[in-house]
């Protein structure tokens, strides 16, 4: 047993040194693998630079031979000035004008290449270096992406042309890729060189390969696909319809739907009525629309007669005396014609930054009315990223003008109308885009907005009458001595008047003025008393804290359980803290909550809080039973 003893004690003994052995190893193991993976890390890193430079080499390489097959049509003394260049990477057009000296286009700038003037042998040798012009006096050169166009004199001979470079650029639509796999009909805008024939082109690309797409392309002058009868290899899957003329191109666009069967049809350069109604026919059919037209903004595509139509067109339209004077403007209106036929407007302004009109029928209706619209703008930032921001808003060109009754006439109504002009011009500021942002098409504009006057009009109040007579006030006035003037618009009111009953019909009148911030004064009767005492308080008091600098302001009267007896800036704290709370819960749900439960209000404050769920496009519903009814904002 002794030397079994023994030997247990030699084993323990021996077990440290064993584990110090053992643990040696071990970090001698991690230690190799950490070698291991810090230097595959670094081989793989190394790699991956290597594979992006050598991807980018193949990428100069292909548009090298494709850069060549232009460059050696040119004369060969301005080809050889071009290929000892070093931006040749960055040339965008070459001009050869007869007489003139030859002359390119890089994105930095233009430069003279010599001072050799172009002759006709020169035209010629590069005519018959190309394939034939056609009637839109464009050729090009087959299986490339080059467009070459001729300038003729009046005897058809050409005496001059534009080499313009084209290239396949990859990834230009990962800006706009969320609206391209969306579905809907996407209508591209811009100058002229800013890049969306070469937007189309990655689109078409992009839906045929990625989303499996069957893709149509309509190449009216063959610049999305390249010139020849095999369409180059950047538009991917998608298959190319050749136009004869630019005249034949609606035509060429129906017979695409009707014999191919595409999901998605793409249209270069739409610049006729024709084609605008082929663009309708096709939307209606339920084929998904990516097109280009001439147009810098969508102001400008909504005021051509040629292409409005595009976004629903535009008519007049004569309006009854009460719809205008409901609206606060003249009785001939503009107002959208028809459904568009594309739902977003993308305005093309720079090679990384675009505007995005989404919902074009609803900014449209906005624009007519007069409001300001606002796009999103994205851009490209340094990582990758899409940035996305808003647009300060832009001033509608479209502002109607000011309604005025049939056969009014005097000193009165001649008196208002210098007015009425400086409030129609003090439309689309700032704090109205505010409203235009709104779904409501209200006309009512917030105050404190007009140009300045004499403080003798500054010191009137503005009164807007609804449901109350107008010969009574202008007697209660009269007999107190007070100024007031009354107005037939609601944009230019400075408070809203108007009685008990008229207020508790929930009209929409009185719905416009709370939201756009118009005091409403509510008499309880239609009497000479109550008219008295609004003028001998609220209007005194008015006129006590107006300066002349500015708008007056009306102090509060209380908030009954009635109903106020005005709202606006001016309301009470409880207020102000209920629509804060309400404001918080719609901006909630627009970040993705799916319901959110308000604070228990009164049927007054509770109908505030709908109007302003309705202008941030947020559903609502009023829950529970009186005291503990409340508001409930939800996605819809």
């Amino acid at each position: 047993m002794a030397t079994v003893r023994d030997t247990d004690q030699d084993d323990v003994q021996e077990t440290p040194n064993e584990i110090s052995s053992e643990k040696t190893t071990e970090g001698t193991i991690d230690g190799s693998i950490t070698d291991t993976v810090e230097e595959t890390g670094e081989e793989t890193g190394q790699e991956t630079g290597e594979e992006n430079v050598q991807d980018s080499e193949r990428d100069w390489e292909r548009d090298r031979e494709e850069l060549d097959l232009v460059l050696n049509v040119l004369p060969p003394g301005v080809a050889d000035i071009l290929r000892a260049r070093d931006d040749l990477k960055q040339l965008l057009e070459v001009i050869l004008d007869l007489g003139r000296f030859p002359e390119a286009r890089f994105v930095s700038g233009d430069a003279e290449l010599n001072e050799t003037p172009i002759t006709a042998d020169d035209l010629q040798n590069v005519i018959e270096r190309i394939g034939d012009f056609g009637e839109d006096n464009r050729a090009g050169i087959e299986r490339t992406l080059h467009r070459i166009s001729a300038i003729r004199n009046r005897r058809g001979s050409v005496v001059g042309i534009t080499c313009r470079v084209g290239r396949a650029v990859f990834g230009t639509i990962d800006i706009i890729e969320d609206l391209a796999f969306s579905g809907k009909n996407i209508l591209l805008l811009g100058r002229p060189g800013v890049g969306k024939t070469t937007m189309l082109r990655e689109m078409a690309r992009v839906l045929s390969g990625q989303a499996r797409k069957r893709v149509i392309i309509v190449d009216t002058s063959n610049e999305i696909a390249g010139d020849g009868d095999v369409p180059h290899p950047a538009i991917g899957r998608a298959r190319r319809m050749q136009v004869k003329s630019p005249a034949a191109q609606h035509g060429v666009m129906i017979e695409a739907v009707e014999n191919h069967m595409p999901e998605t049809v793409i249209i270069d350069e739409m610049s006729s009525e024709e084609e605008a109604a082929a663009a309708r026919t096709i939307a209606e059919r339920g084929v998904q629309l990516i097109a280009t037209a001439h147009g810098n903004t969508l102001d400008n595509l909504i005021m051509n007669p040629t292409l409005s139509d595009l976004v629903g067109g535009i008519q007049t339209v004569t309006l009854g005396d009460q719809e205008a004077r409901f609206r606060g403007t003249q009785k001939s209106v503009l107002e959208r014609k028809a459904p568009p036929t594309f739902d977003v407007v993308v305005e093309i302004q720079g090679w990384d930054k675009l505007a995005v009109h989404d919902n074009v029928a609803q900014v449209v209706d906005q624009w007519l009315r007069g409001f300001p619209i606002s796009p999103e703008v994205r851009t490209m930032g340094t990582s990758g990223e899409v940035v996305r921001t808003q647009e300060q808003a832009r001033v509608s060109e479209a502002q109607p003008g000011s309604w005025q009754q049939q056969g009014q006439k005097g000193g009165r109504q001649r008196d208002r109308q210098p007015d009425q002009q400086m409030d129609r011009q003090a439309q689309g500021q700032p704090v109205q885009a505010q409203l235009a942002q709104s779904a409501m098409a209200a006309p009512a504009a917030p105050m404190g907005m007009r140009a300045p006057e004499s403080k003798v009009k500054e010191a009137e109040v503005r009164i807007f009458l609804f449901g109350v007579g107008r010969d009574k006030l202008d007697a209660a006035a009269a007999e107190s001595g007070r100024v007031v003037h009354i107005v037939n618009e609601l944009r230019q009111a400075d408070v809203v008047l108007t009685t008990k009953t008229h207020y508790r019909r929930g009209s929409q009148l009185v719905r416009i003025a709370e939201t756009s911030g118009t005091p409403v004064c509510v008499l309880r009767k239609n009497t000479m008393v109550q008219l008295q005492e609004f003028l001998d308080t609220i209007i005194k008091d008015w006129h006590r804290d107006n300066d002349g600098s500015g708008p007056g302001i009306i102090p509060g009267i209380g908030n009954s359980g009635d109903g106020p007896a005005f709202t606006g800036p001016n309301s009470s704290p409880a207020m102000d803290k209920a629509m804060d709370e309400a404001e918080e819960a719609a901006n909630r749900v627009l970040s993705g909550e799916q319901t959110v439960h308000l604070a228990p209000q009164r049927s007054y404050i509770r109908r505030l809080q709908h109007l302003l769920g309705q202008r941030y496009n947020v559903a609502s519903v009023s829950q529970g039973k009186e005291p503990e009814r409340s508001v409930l904002f939800y996605r819809v």
